[in-house]
């Protein structure tokens, strides 16, 4: 088992080295800075299942670290929290195949809303549907998981929280988030503390 191990390690680790990174992260830090920061909007963040996960995650670091944002479910989305969408909010979608029916409809019903609205997608396949109606695709370089069937969201999982912390931290430079912004958004527990030391 240890070896194992191991070998998971390293394979998922492989495949955070695999990302495929160009200038489409810099375009998409640039639409978050613009739509949130510069526009008053909100960066509102979905995904089905455990992708739904990793855009709830986004969602909770970008917000305590000065980009307000949101997680949507995009099923309670279809039933009346699409209404939570005002001016110059941005869509972040994230889905590893990009075939994700409720991720489509989405996209489909919140563009019915405001036709002007900018999508950033983080997906596994760049020629799928989702990607098609994105204005920026992050490609996660669809590594194969390292689940024992191939099939569990495993590696996807593991890339796509690697590209939201990239966004994040690329975001916090943009906007010049400082330790005392950060202490004001987590006063609580352990972090709250280191925080105030550092003040």
């Amino acid at each position: 088992m240890i070896e194992s191990i191991k070998d998971i390690v390293k394979r998922e680790a492989q495949a955070i080295l695999n990302i495929p990174i160009g200038d489409e992260y810099e375009k998409a830090v640039e639409l978050i800075v613009q739509h949130v920061h510069v526009l008053n909007g909100k960066l509102i963040t979905s995904g089905m299942g455990k992708a739904g996960q990793i855009a709830m995650n986004m969602a909770t670091t970008f917000s305590s670290t000065g980009t307000p944002s949101i997680f949507l479910h995009p099923s309670e989305a279809q039933h009346g929290d699409l209404g939570i969408l005002q001016k110059n909010d941005l869509f972040l979608l994230v889905s590893n195949s990009g075939k994700t029916r409720e991720i489509l409809e989405l996209a489909d019903l919140s563009r019915r809303l405001d036709p002007t609205l900018k999508y950033i997608v983080l997906t596994g396949n760049t020629d799928s549907p989702l990607a098609r109606v994105a204005d920026v695709v992050l490609a996660t370089g669809n590594p194969e998981e390292v689940c024992a069937l191939g099939l569990a969201p495993t590696t996807s999982t593991t890339v796509m929280n690697v590209i939201g912390d990239a966004l994040v931290v690329e975001t916090m430079k943009k906007i010049g988030f400082t330790v005392e912004d950060y202490n004001k958004r987590h006063h609580g527990g352990y972090l709250g503390q280191r925080s105030r030391k550092l003040l």
